[in-house]
Order: C-alpha cells, then structure tokens, then sequence
C-alpha cells in the first residue's frame, strides 16, 4: 500500500510540475497587466538615446509599457494618475550592469558564515536600495539572487529587474574560490559553503564547467559568468593568473551559445582576454590591465567591455593589505584602460561592482560622476540607460524582460524617474537622488513621488 500511494505521489508530482512552471512563468509576466494608466505631464526628455532635452512634452503609460509620448495634451481618463513634473527632466531609470545583489550588505565573513536564507533577507532590503537610487535594472554578474529575482517579478519585495547569472564559476584556486588552505585537498562532491550558497562554482575540466554552466542556465541566468582571470577580493588568486584553459572556456561558450546567450569573463590581464576572445567569449568584465593590442582585438571581435570607473581605493575599506595592493595596481590602470576605450571605440557599458558595504552602495549614483572623468555627463548618462540597455539584449531568448530598457520610447518598458534639475548639465545631480530623483517608476509602478500636491 505505502508503495502505491508513493508512486501515484510521484505520478501526481510528475504530472503537476509543468502546470507548476507555467503558473509560475505567467506570475513573473503579471506585474502591470489590467494596470491603471500614469499621464507625466510638463517634463522636458532626455531618452535616453540623444545628448538633448525635449520641449515639454506628455508621457503616457498604460500597465508597464509606455503607450505614448507628444508635445501636445495627451487626455487621460477619470481613473489616470496624472504627475506634473513641473517643467522638470524625465529620463529612463539606470542600469547598472556589473552588480552582485547578494554580496552587498554582509561581511566577507559574513558571506562565508550565514546561511542563504539571511543572505538573502539582506539582499532583499538592498535591492529597495537600490530602486530607491534609481537603479531600475542590475545585471547580476555573480551570487545566488534567482530567488530575490522571482519574489521582486511577483511584486513580494521591492527592487530593481535582475538579469541573473547564478555562480559565478571559477577554479582551483581562481578569483571566487574562497576556500581555506584547511579545506585543501578536495574530496569527491565536496562542496564549500559559497559553493552551498550558490554563489560561486569550482570547476576543474571542460567537462566540470559545461556541467556548471549547464546548472546555471537551468536555474534560469540570463548570461553565464566564468572569472577567466585573477581578481582583487579573492586570496589566493594573483592578478596577473589566467585561470581557465581554452577548452574550458570553450565549453561555458559552447553551453550558454545552445542556449542562445552569452559567456562574461571576469578578466583584467591583457592574456586572459585575449585567450577569452579567441573560444567566442561576448563580454570582458573589468579590463583595467589591457595593453593596446587587445583593446584593439576587443574592437575588432565586437566584444563588449562591461567596466568600471575605480579612481581610488575606496573600495578596499573591508579589504586586507594584500588585496589593497591588487586594488591599487587595477585603480592605477583606470585611466589608461578608459583611454584605449575611446580610442578604438569599444562598446562599452557602465557598472559599479561594489561589494561588502553598504556605505559605498549608498554612492553607486557618485560612480556616473566618477565617469565623467572621460565622458561628458550626457555620454555617461547614455552609457548607463540605452548602451547598457543594448548589452542586456544580448541575452537573446534568455532575456527575461523582453522590451526595451535604458530608453524613453513607445513601446519600452516604463522605468523612468523624474528628476529635479537637468542631469545633461549637472551630472551630480544622480549621486544624490533622495534629494534630487523626485518620481521613480518601475514597471509602471509609481515607487516614490514627492510632487504629490
């Protein structure tokens, strides 16, 4: 009897997990569907796209998409809420597109000692952070956020659209494999705790990492991150390392192409990339250390460099001596590297990467002025909506948020604030948005509005 009733337990759960999936599937598309309508009045656009401002001009949003845009009254209905920006600028919400959602908040002992759950719990209250800043989009390039991303698509927690990449998956030894010399030699199906976490992978063998790759694909990443090279925040990974083979790279390319996305190396030394650009690899993360060779083999492969402005040492508050001093050698390369960018005209789009502090995600907006260093404010602004937009495509059929992000235009997804001044003139105007970002919207969700008479 026990035996029939687990088997028809089985059947049953057999059969009810595909209804399981689509339910769940049609959750994650719910939010804005049979919404309201939002009509933004007297706002001048920057779209995202132009280094201009609009006349002032009507934004109409239907659900989560925006229905229409014109300089002339667009009429609403009895039941629209209407904003009137007051003459103030209207632009898309910002992306960020080197984000790690989970490893914000906690300590690296932190990271390395509690359980997913609180983690997580963390990640959730820094997630409203960070809408909060404006950030309507992250890319996540590493950690477990699969579950924040879901509870966020079904309107449980509050926080920006994440584009997940799972694990990041590393090697012995690599940037991410945050073992004790203790834990050494590794049995077989031995995993570490961040391993447990989810939030990094370590393979060894084309075969290992095809697998882990494979893993995060089914857990539903959107791109798949590998670290191709040594890193600042990990112990035992020199910078100057290239840690994955040719044919281990090739086989992450190999595994996320047959699922029509792409591979995003982790990658400063000008043999890490150039070894990643040589099996199919889409995206260098970081590149401070490129000499000019491969910024031009960058440019001439179409990869995109995904990176960011790190002019001091701020980053390293949390770190020891040792990784200060890989983090200086990469501040030291910042300029240098932004420099072969504009020269070859590599497409390139704007993150933060910060990690383990709360204080520095505070000023993930002062980073855009950082930028600005080499780009003027409108060319830094266009880098992180519409460029960064672009780049989150690439994704392909894996991209969970179909329309387009990064711009204001018909059809686009609505995720717009609305800002107190023209950030075109005045850059540091979006690295103080309690003050500054006077409407956000997300999905066509209002968030926050402070011009409520």
């Amino acid at each position: 009897m026990l035996r029939k009733v687990a088997a028809g337990l089985a059947s049953l759960a057999l059969v009810a997990m595909p209804v399981g999936l689509a339910q769940n599937s049609q959750a994650q598309q719910a939010p804005g569907d049979g919404a309201g309508t939002i009509l933004i009045q007297n706002v001048r656009i920057f779209d995202g796209r132009h280094p201009t401002l609009s006349a002032s001009s009507s934004v109409l949003i239907r659900g989560d998409v925006i229905e229409r845009i014109s300089t002339g009254a667009i009429a609403g209905t009895t039941d629209t809420q209407v904003i009137d920006g007051g003459g103030r600028t209207l632009m898309p919400g910002l992306i960020d597109a080197h984000w790690h959602s989970m490893f914000v908040r906690p300590t690296p002992q932190q990271l390395l000692t509690n359980d997913v759950g609180y983690t997580t719990l963390q990640a959730e209250v820094e997630a409203t952070a960070t809408l909060m800043r404006g950030f309507t989009t992250v890319r996540d390039m590493g950690g477990p956020a699969f579950s924040l991303k879901r509870a966020i698509d079904e309107g449980l927690v509050v926080g920006p659209r994440i584009y997940p990449s799972g694990a990041m998956i590393t090697i012995t030894g690599g940037h991410g494999d945050f073992r004790q010399l203790s834990e050494l030699p590794r049995r077989q199906g031995q995993l570490s705790h961040i391993e447990e976490l989810g939030g990094a992978a370590i393979a060894d063998g084309p075969d290992e990492v095809r697998m882990r790759a494979r893993e995060q694909l089914m857990q539903g990443a959107s791109q798949v991150k590998l670290t191709a090279g040594g890193g600042v925040a990990s112990p035992f990974s020199p910078l100057d390392v290239s840690t994955f083979t040719e044919g281990e790279l090739q086989a992450a390319v190999e595994a996320a192409d047959n699922w029509g996305t792409y591979v995003a190396v982790h990658a400063y030394t000008p043999a890490a990339i150039q070894r990643a650009i040589k099996v199919g690899v889409k995206c260098i993360e970081h590149g401070h250390l490129m000499d000019e060779a491969t910024a031009k083999m960058i440019a001439d492969h179409g990869v995109w460099l995904s990176t960011q402005p790190f002019v001091d040492m701020s980053l390293g508050a949390a770190m020891g001596p040792d990784e200060q001093a890989k983090l200086k050698e990469v501040v030291d390369g910042t300029d240098r590297m932004y420099r072969l960018v504009r020269k070859y005209h590599i497409k390139t789009a704007f993150g933060t990467d910060i990690l383990f502090s709360s204080l520095l995600a505070s000023r993930q907006g002062n980073s855009l002025v950082d930028l600005t260093r080499w780009y003027t404010p409108a060319e830094a602004l266009i880098m992180a909506t519409s460029t960064n937009g672009e780049l989150l495509r690439l994704s392909g059929p894996r991209n969970p948020y179909p329309r387009n992000l990064g711009v204001v235009e018909q059809g686009a997804y609505a995720d717009l604030i609305v800002v107190d001044g023209n950030p075109l003139e005045d850059i540091k105007l979006v690295a103080d948005p309690g003050r500054t970002f006077m409407v956000i919207i997300k999905d066509g969700k209002v968030y926050k509005d402070t011009l409520k008479s």
